[in-house]
């Protein structure tokens, strides 16, 4: 009697889906979002931040308010408007990160930009 063998039929696994964008967790906080926004656009309006962010404009204020106090950003008025010098230089502010530089983190999510 012939022997049978099976053989296994080896699918290629999909990558999974890539959820829609302002959905679920993400990885960065929204103090990262706000410095990213304000580093690509250092006039841009906190309206405009908090709108991008999905966050209200008061929330905004006191990411920044913290992120000045922090030593992260300078705020310099400009007539009617402000704007943001970002102080790349400043090291992360957790242990498990403070080996980089906030400007790490910027070029690393700017670089496409």
């Amino acid at each position: 009697m012939p022997s049978i063998t099976k053989t296994k039929q080896f699918r290629k696994k999909s990558p999974p889906p890539v959820p829609e964008a302002g959905t679920g967790w993400t990885f960065l906080t929204n103090h990262a979002h706000v410095l990213i926004l304000l580093a690509g656009d250092p006039e841009m309006l906190l309206r405009e931040v908090a709108q991008t962010v999905g966050i209200t404009e008061r929330a905004v204020q006191k990411i920044v308010a913290e992120l000045e106090s922090g030593g992260v950003l300078t705020r310099e008025r400009e007539g009617r408007r402000n704007r943001y010098e970002i102080h790349r230089e400043i090291p992360l502010r957790h242990p498990i990160e403070a080996h980089r530089k906030v400007g790490h983190i910027l070029s690393a999510i700017l670089a496409g930009k």
